[in-house]
């Protein structure tokens, strides 16, 4: 067994203020979504809707927020988890984001599947940011594990002892094992990170495509089902539905087949040959 990887939170004092590696994340994640997004739609040609994108970006912020939130407190049935510094939850955030960045640009009467299609290279690059501040904050880790690169969340939201993991994750343990030990897992934080910067070149390379507007959202919905698919498989969850699959990884398949919808139906036709 190899020595696993002690994590400590990562929050500093700026004067009266506490501040969370976490909240960082998120406004790096953001910043740079909404720098991608511009950028990419002046390329285009498309300096309306470029210019109504901070609009847009802080809609997501807030969707984003109240999303995640939502979705957490229907999982776990508990209100007050409204209230906590943790709970967010991925896909119940994109949901919001989706749903108040639809109403924002209908209302500007702009393009939708134009924005997203620059919106899926944006998500794909803050999603990868954003989940450095799980890892910062040692929330959102994974099941136990000893191999290379297991970390201890002693201090973590929350933290990985014998006791979180049997009550909050259904983990079995040993009879007669200290519930106060602390378990190390997989960093499930560093696997998302990666997989997230992998989605973002994937969609980055394939961003002067020639197909129709919305067709590059769907190449993102492919990657992002498949990436949110694999690391339910690593993460410490209690919500496995009869079928062996979690929540998030059956509104995966579902993000997954809404892409090759839209792949399938923006794809512009190959011109025949004379």
């Amino acid at each position: 067994m190899l020595s696993p990887i002690q994590h400590l939170p990562a929050n500093f004092q700026l004067g009266p203020l506490e501040v969370t590696g976490f909240g960082l994340a998120v406004l790096a994640a953001f910043a740079i979504s909404q720098i991608i997004c511009q950028r990419e739609l002046w390329r285009r040609g498309f300096d309306k809707e470029a210019d109504a994108i901070p609009d847009i970006v802080l809609a997501a912020l807030v969707g984003t927020l109240i999303g995640a939130k939502t979705y957490y407190v229907v999982l776990t049935g508990d209100p007050g988890a409204f209230l906590s510094r943790g709970g967010f939850v991925f896909w119940g955030g994109f949901m919001g984001a989706v749903a108040l960045c639809w109403a924002v640009i209908k209302a500007k009467k702009l393009n939708f599947l134009r924005i997203a299609d620059v919106a899926g290279i944006a998500i794909a690059a803050g999603y990868s940011v954003g989940r450095t501040g799980c890892w910062a904050v040692g929330d959102d880790y994974g099941r136990p594990w000893n191999g290379f690169l297991a970390t201890q969340f002693p201090e973590g939201a929350p933290p990985s002892t014998v006791s979180v993991m049997s009550s909050q994750f259904g983990v079995t343990f040993p009879a007669g094992t200290n519930p106060m030990d602390v378990v190390a897992v997989h960093p499930t934080q560093l696997y998302e990170t990666l997989m997230g910067f992998i989605m973002f070149l994937v969609v980055w390379n394939l961003r002067k495509h020639t197909n129709k507007e919305g067709w590059l959202f769907g190449v993102y919905c492919i990657v992002a089902g498949v990436e949110r698919f694999i690391v339910e498989f690593f993460r410490a969850k209690d919500d496995a539905l009869t079928v062996g699959l979690t929540t998030a990884q059956i509104i995966a398949i579902t993000i997954f087949t809404i892409g090759v919808g839209l792949i399938v139906s923006r794809r512009r036709p190959v011109p025949a040959a004379t």
